[in-house]
């Protein structure tokens, strides 16, 4: 179960497996209202500043549809018809502004009107006069919903009128308004019923007027300003132009709006960053309508990348400056324009929007870094570029990713049937076409339209494109960022695209290409078109994805060999077979396809500039020499136990990967491929013959070795101890009994795992690893001691030992830990608070363990399980970065933890 720390934790959760019955999972079902059809408009009647003033009439408002009203009154006409709402309606009248009073009273029916439905959404503000009888009207909470549905959805204003009531009154119904709450559930659907009570507890929280509380309850004072501050409402510019089919966008918005300053003190730079096509600049459009009524000085810059491009940053300048100035200037040149606005700015509170800024040259000639307006201003900026915003710029950086499955099938629909769900018939192949844009808003409204009203041949024609290629509009979007990369990044993004290269041993590939790949995953983790996972796994969106293999495949669509990378199985098998092969190609693909198969070395032989070859299950004949010179990365998983190739010297090799392999210590290979002498990365995982391995002496440069699961290794060759660059060594699921006496020689080790082996004990060497920083030795049954020097390891950050429970006793922890598992027999723990980088620690089947010494306070996450007799944690209430809490079978400590749950209550 899942509780939010409510007290003292923000942003956090706490995970037990306790018997508390509490269930805080919810769903919201966001469904746009359609308006009724079937209704007959005159069924209603309303009143609008087109009929006589203080007149209700039959028959509603008869205006084109184009002209909006600006204000829409909500009332219940028993309460105030006669008296304040028509003072106020009046009011609002002579004051020029364009009102729509609804008078529910002398409306025939149940259901609310398309028209009347209309004028509210139109309505640029909308005012509910909440009176003693409002409650008990069921048109007067159909309009409320609407309402709010229009602030949340398009941002339109809501000012409540709470008439001779107080907001807590309507927050939580009592007396009349609680028995109309009593008697709606007795003829109305409880889903309806609820989302009313809903909507009279946000009209509550909303700032609005109490009568009763304006000048002594006088009515004249009150309608004066409420008409003053409608007016100022309706001085601001014309709004952004906003798709109403928006989807999910609240949430964001809400999360910009909590980081500016309700009373803006001071000046704030807000970026938007993201892949292209992901929402950016329709994020931004509503929080700059949201925004603009408090600023006097608006400014959207639309396009600028694009702009300035064509027209130069100069023009942009001009545009910025007429907008905020109103009055026309001539620059010449960029210094004169950031010479005119500062100049004319220093005085002037602004907003300003800066869409799609792609150069922080750009953003140093038009804002720079907010110094040159008044304090209070607001700049809201959109990028696929985060390294503009981090060179110090933004006060706060949003991150917009894509949207949910759940939320994609909604907007799709809204495009693609005009409604939030599919028809049944149309669901299956709906979600199969959401699912090929990945939650990329642009792409979704771009199929959906493309697909409105098309025949099922079209649709199913369009999922088989979809699943290869993006759509051409979607395309031309994502390019921009692909365009804007150098050529080194852009053959890292197309490795990436075409060969699904999301490990970091890619980048040992890369750094020998001289591709620079530390800088260029950075550039293109900035550009929003990778991201990389807390593992540190490379990712891309599937329509970037599809992009970069179109890219490639547009080298040459007709003829595969002159392509730099084949993926594609059918294709690369038809290039080999038929010896096709040119210097044009750079990497070849083919996976388990080539299983059983062989390859001669005649194949390959005009393939000079191949650096990437992925022939899982294969093998190869012939005599190879001078071939394959440029090869930087081979993948042959499952090759056989026999080597038929001759002179096979991949010199330049950096990647070798064997893995699930019929290979031994014997195996004819490993002689040709000790020519491989810049060898980084040697992945021998799953490779069942394996008992010892071979001689490495040669690879001199190894980085990373892993044996990992290699079930039957039971000896590793003396040469392992001579790889002083080793940097990673993996062991876990061998049947390794002990390591090398002299493993103290590996002095750049930073990574050794050997959970799950038959290591009884480890060499004092050991502690003569000054670099090692992680070491897992976590169900090693068999483990009696950890050497008594880990203490010294002052480098050392992650120490996992749980299931050793033959330990006898526990060395002093090093100081520099940051995550500690422990199984450990005893009853009680060493001191912890003298851990103080320690963000994670988990305690598993410590059966003895009664208490927890005091807790390092800067932990972000504690796990305990089966720790029956474990009764207290001493200060668990101090920990305030504490994220995560999982208690799972540790019936002793449930007590201290129920008194703990009440307090945080």
């Amino acid at each position: 179960m899942v509780f939010p720390f409510s007290s003292f934790l923000s942003n956090s959760f706490i995970f037990f497996s306790l018997h508390f019955p509490l269930n805080l999972n919810c769903q919201l079902n966001c469904k746009r209202e359609e308006p009724t059809h079937s209704e007959d408009p005159n069924s209603r009647a309303s009143s609008s500043s087109n009929a006589p003033h203080g007149g209700d009439h039959e028959g509603g408002d008869k205006r084109p549809r184009g002209n909006a009203y600006e204000v829409f009154l909500s009332f219940r006409g028993i309460d105030t018809r006669k008296n304040f709402t028509d003072y106020l309606y009046t009011s609002l009248i002579d004051a020029g502004i364009h009102v729509f009073r609804d008078d529910n009273e002398l409306r025939v029916g149940e259901e609310i009107g398309p028209e009347l439905l209309c004028n509210i959404t139109q309505s640029t503000i909308s005012i509910p006069i909440i009176s003693e009888n409002y409650v008990s009207s069921k048109w007067c909470l159909r309009e409320l919903v609407q309402m709010l549905k229009c602030k949340r959805s398009k941002g339109q204003i809501v000012l409540p009128i709470f008439y001779k009531m107080e907001p807590s009154q309507v927050r939580h119904p009592t007396g009349r308004l609680r028995e109309a709450i009593k008697a709606h559930k007795k003829n109305t659907e409880e889903i309806v019923v609820k989302e009313w009570e809903e909507a009279l507890k946000e009209i509550s929280s909303l700032k609005g007027w109490e009568s009763e509380k304006i000048d002594n309850g006088h009515e004249g004072t009150l309608v004066k300003i409420i008409v003053e501050k409608v007016m100022g409402e309706l001085k601001r510019p014309f709004q952004l132009n906003v798709s109403e089919q928006l989807v999910g966008i609240e949430d964001h918005v809400q999360q910009i709006m909590s980081n500016i300053d309700a009373k803006f003190n001071g000046t704030k730079i807000i970026g938007i960053y993201g892949m292209g096509g992901i929402g950016k600049t329709i994020l931004a459009k509503v929080s700059y309508n949201r925004l603009s009524s408090h600023f006097d000085c608006r400014s959207f810059l639309a396009n600028t990348r694009e702009t300035s491009q064509r027209k130069g940053i100069e023009y942009v300048q001009k545009q910025l400056i007429y907008d905020i100035t109103r009055s026309s200037c001539d620059v010449s040149n960029v210094d004169e324009g950031i010479s005119v606005i500062k100049s004319r700015f220093m005085r002037k509170k602004v907003l300003v929007l800066l869409d799609d800024i792609d150069d922080s040259t750009h953003l140093n000639a038009l804002v720079k870094d907010g110094s040159w307006f008044e304090v209070g201003s607001t700049v809201i900026i959109t990028t696929r570029n985060k390294s503009i915003l981090d060179e110090g710029r933004a006060s706060y950086m949003y991150q917009l990713n894509e949207l949910s499955l759940d939320q994609s099938l909604i907007l799709f629909s809204r495009h693609a049937f005009r409604k939030d769900y599919p028809p049944s018939d149309y669901e299956g192949i709906s979600r199969d076409v959401v699912s090929t844009t990945g939650g990329l808003s642009l792409a979704i409204e771009v199929i959906g339209s493309f697909l409105y009203r098309k025949r099922e041949d079209i649709w199913k024609g369009t999922l088989k494109k979809l699943k290869k290629v993006p759509h051409e509009k979607v395309q031309e979007k994502l390019k921009i960022s692909y365009e804007a990369l150098g050529y080194r990044e852009q053959q890292i993004f197309l490795d990436i695209a075409c060969l699904s290269l999301v490990t970091r041993y890619a980048t040992y590939m890369w750094d020998d290409c001289d591709f620079y790949p530390g800088m260029g995953i950075e550039v293109l983790s900035l550009m929003s078109l990778i991201k990389i996972d807390e593992y540190g796994k490379l990712l891309m969106h599937d329509q970037l994805r599809n992009l970069g293999r179109e890219i490639v495949y547009l080298e040459n669509p007709k003829e595969p060999q002159e392509r730099s990378r084949l993926w594609f199985y059918k294709e690369a098998l038809d290039v080999l077979d038929n010896c096709k092969g040119t210097g044009k190609i750079e990497a070849l693909s083919l996976g388990k396809c080539d299983e059983g198969r062989t390859y001669a070395a005649k194949q390959f032989k005009k393939m000079t500039n191949l650096k990437f070859l992925q022939v899982d299950g294969a093998n190869f004949i012939g005599d190879f020499q001078s071939l394959l010179p440029e090869l930087r990365w081979l993948q042959w998983k499952g090759c056989p136990s026999d080597f038929a190739a001759a002179n096979f010297h991949p010199k330049k090799l950096v990647v070798l990967n064997l893995s699930n392999s019929a290979i031994s210590e014997d195996w004819g290979g490993w002689v040709p491929l000790k020519m491989a002498t810049e060898l980084k990365v040697l992945n021998l995982k799953r490779c069942q013959f394996l008992k010892r391995t071979p001689d490495l002496s040669t690879f001199k440069s190894l980085e990373i070795l892993s044996l990992k699961s290699c079930e039957n290794l039971e000896e590793l060759h003396p040469s392992i101890t001579n790889l002083a660059s080793l940097i990673e060594l993996d062991l876990r699921w061998t049947s390794i009994m002990k390591l090398p006496k002299s493993i103290g020689n590996l002095q750049n080790l930073k990574v050794l795992r050997i959970t799950r082996t038959g290591i009884t004990k480890l060499p004092d060497d050991i502690g003569m690893l000054a670099k090692l920083q992680e070491l897992e030795v976590s169900f090693c049954k068999n483990l009696e001691r950890l050497p008594s020097n880990i203490c010294k390891h002052i480098s050392l950050e992650v120490l996992h030992f749980i299931e050793c429970k033959k330990l006898q006793e526990l060395p002093e922890l090093p100081s520099g830990l940051r995550e500690l598992w422990i199984t450990w027999q005893g009853q009680s723990l060493p001191h912890l608070s003298q851990l103080t980088r320690l963000k994670e620690l988990v305690l598993y089947d410590c059966c003895r363990l009664e208490c927890v010494p005091e807790l390092p306070i800067g932990l972000s996450k504690l796990d305990i399980r089966y720790c029956g007799k474990l009764k207290a944690l001493t200060n668990l209430s101090d920990l305030k970065d504490l994220g995560i809490l999982i208690i799972s079978g540790c019936s002793s400590l449930e007590g201290s933890l129920d008194v703990w749950k009440e307090n945080l209550a």
